[in-house]
């Protein structure tokens, strides 16, 4: 049987864990060849590394190639897509992904002025500005891919609502932004590009701050933002069926340049999660829960 992506080139940013190793499993269950970036490359605090999820991304039937990539270093990005050209000669498949959620966990609810100047830099450049830095690069390769080519941007509703604070919410409407004007460069040229919204995903980061109420829930509890039940919440690779859901719908050009939240790419194409289920509560508008999208 021929998988999906069979033959399709695609590289993953920030895919040790959370939601870039759950696309990167799917990518793999599809059949891709995936190029999986990110600086763990030792078990530490958090589980998973870039070569433990590249080693599960062959075992599902993909192959996986792990990369050790700060997306802090331009140059250190500018060599992973020369190594891509080199070794397979173009890409098919971008997911911007990597993003500095353990640094955002102590900002949480924090108004701006309360904040560093630092946190402007490190949420908006481990986030939109790598997003932009990987695309630049990977345009010329995505160019010569089988039509179409595909980006996809790991966003949230905190694009639209207000979400755990300024630098998140102008990092996050900025990425949807970037998403719909790279649409329009780069339709001529036979790519989309979309920006694909989690809800609340059950990640690593995630489970370090869960605890289980009397009742027998499981909970987190976000500094002034309340407290959410996780029992439903999505997994990293129901994540991961949507974008390649999404990647391969024949009619991807009518969704470039916007936004889909997973519950609406389920609803659509209609995959469940690992264990069966639906989608967790997730609102298109209005506030909804992101607390470690990435």
């Amino acid at each position: 049987m021929t998988l999906p992506l069979s033959g399709k080139v695609a590289v993953v940013t920030g895919a040790s864990r959370g939601v870039g190793k759950g696309v990167a499993l799917e990518l793999g269950a599809a059949g891709a060849t995936v190029y999986l970036t990110g600086r763990t490359v030792a078990p530490g605090p958090l589980p998973g590394t870039i070569t433990a999820t590249a080693a599960e991304v062959t075992e599902l039937g993909g192959t996986g190639i792990a990369v050790p990539c700060d997306h802090h270093d331009d140059d250190q990005v500018a060599a992973l897509f020369a190594r891509v050209e080199a070794e397979q000669g173009h890409l098919d498949i971008l997911v911007n992904n990597v993003f500095s959620a353990p640094d955002l966990a102590p900002w949480l609810h924090r108004p701006f002025w309360e904040l560093p100047l630092r946190a402007w830099d490190q949420v908006l450049g481990i986030g939109l500005r790598s997003h932009y830095v990987a695309c630049v690069s990977a345009a010329p390769l995505l160019f010569q891919a089988s039509r179409p080519g595909v980006v996809v941007n790991i966003s949230s509703s905190g694009a639209v609502s207000y979400g755990h604070n300024v630098v998140y919410g102008v990092g996050k409407a900025g990425l949807d932004k970037m998403t719909a004007d790279m649409a329009v460069e780069l339709r001529p040229h036979g790519v989309a590009v979309v920006s694909v919204w989690p809800g609340l995903v059950h990640t690593e980061l995630l489970a370090t701050g869960t605890r289980t109420t009397d009742d027998g829930r499981t909970v987190v509890d976000l500094p002034g933002e309340g407290t959410f039940d996780i029992t439903h919440a999505e997994s990293p690779r129901f994540v991961g069926r949507g974008v390649v859901a999404l990647i391969c719908d024949p009619e991807i050009f009518e969704r470039s340049g916007g936004a889909e939240s997973t519950a609406e790419l389920a609803a659509r194409y209609g995959f469940t999660d690992v264990d069966g289920t639906g989608p967790g509560a997730t609102l298109r508008s209005g506030a909804a829960p992101h607390p470690a999208d990435q």
